[in-house]
């Protein structure tokens, strides 16, 4: 197991009057690359990455603790090692599996896990946090329903940059044939284990792609119509998603998907769940489709009917781009957060 980057850990103090605002974060997740984008946009803002297998032994994890933190800003889940003595704790809930529902998309160890230890570590953190925030109405809703939280929880909608994610110059050119992307970990939860049946109910024109996800290094079972990717990093995904013609999110649990905003900036329609925040995204109709969860038959119907009709792709892609320009950019969710520390440190 790597250790801690020192370097990382304690980077050059900000100058004078800007706060030290400290962000310890697992890697290899959505959660990660919306922290990041925080370090690139507001003054002071640092992420202390750790690899998430160092969460085998949480005890461990206070190395990552800056304890010159004038701030300390992290998911709930692992906070508690993370908060430093006087100084004020803001926790993020990028989405929430603790609840019942989850189990039967999670492994037995999983399922032990968010039972007793994560419940009692995300509590203990939520006791002691100065404000909290999550990601989507959803994804509040239920961790204040499943943990009785007294404090409001404040929506800060993720944001997507829409000067780099953006719609190809060729998006009225016909592609034969019709590709669909799946972008995600390879997992229950992301419902990578319907891809199978879903493109055995699909038209012939029509393929489906996947990447691995950010940490995922697995492959489906070799399918006719289904292409691997692979792992594609990060600054390749913008150019991957204008070499496609929708995408598809057969998820069970979302926060508020990355993968779905980056989608729409690049003014792709998507036929996903109508499950858990998604329907905070995509207007059935408008912007794609929300198909019953788990139902391959209705993802499938789905994608043949857009891939019949490349008019109302079109439309759905337009729409989505214009709801990202209004409602989801990366400035606007910068904004809310860079209001949301100064109002907690003035506080303080």
């Amino acid at each position: 197991m790597p250790g801690p980057n020192t370097t990382s850990r304690h980077p050059k103090r900000p100058p004078d009057g800007v706060p030290r605002i400290v962000s310890p974060m697992a890697t290899g997740n959505g959660a990660y690359v919306v922290h990041t984008w925080l370090q690139k946009h507001i003054p002071g803002y640092r992420v202390v990455p750790y690899n998430p297998y160092w969460t085998v032994l949480p005890f461990l994890l206070p190395l990552f603790r800056d304890t010159r933190a004038d701030l300390v800003h992290t998911t709930p889940d692992y906070a508690a090692f993370f908060r430093v003595h006087g100084k004020p704790l803001i926790l993020s809930f990028q989405n929430y599996v603790l609840d019942p529902f989850m189990r039967a998309y999670s492994s037995p160890a999983q399922r032990l896990h968010y039972r007793t230890g994560l419940r009692w570590l995300t509590r203990r953190a939520v006791s002691q946090a100065d404000a909290i925030t999550a990601v989507s109405k959803f994804t509040a809703e239920k961790a204040t329903a499943d943990l009785g939280i007294a404090q409001k929880i404040r929506i800060i909608y993720n944001g997507v940059d829409e000067s780099v994610f953006t719609p190809p110059a060729d998006q009225h050119t016909p592609r034969r044939p019709l590709t669909v992307l799946f972008s995600g970990n390879l997992t229950r939860r992301k419902g990578a284990h319907l891809l199978p049946e879903i493109a055995r109910h699909l038209d012939p024109c029509v393929r489906i792609v996947y990447t691995t996800g950010l940490r995922a290094t697995a492959r489906l079972a070799a399918i006719p119509q289904i292409e691997s990717l692979g792992a594609v990093p990060y600054p390749q995904m913008p150019a991957l998603y204008q070499r496609v013609d929708l995408l598809l999110m057969p998820t069970a649990r979302e926060g508020l998907s990355l993968a779905v905003l980056e989608a729409m900036a690049c003014g792709l329609p998507v036929v996903g769940s109508d499950a858990s925040s998604m329907s905070e995204l995509i207007i059935h109709g408008k912007g794609g489709y929300l198909c019953p969860l788990d139902a391959a038959g209705g993802f499938a119907d789905a994608i043949n009917r857009l891939a019949a009709d490349s008019k109302t792709r079109r439309e759905m892609g337009q729409y989505n781009r214009a709801r990202i320009e209004s409602q989801f950019t990366l400035a606007q969710m910068v904004s809310e957060y860079r209001e949301l520390f100064e109002s907690v440190l003035v506080r303080r």
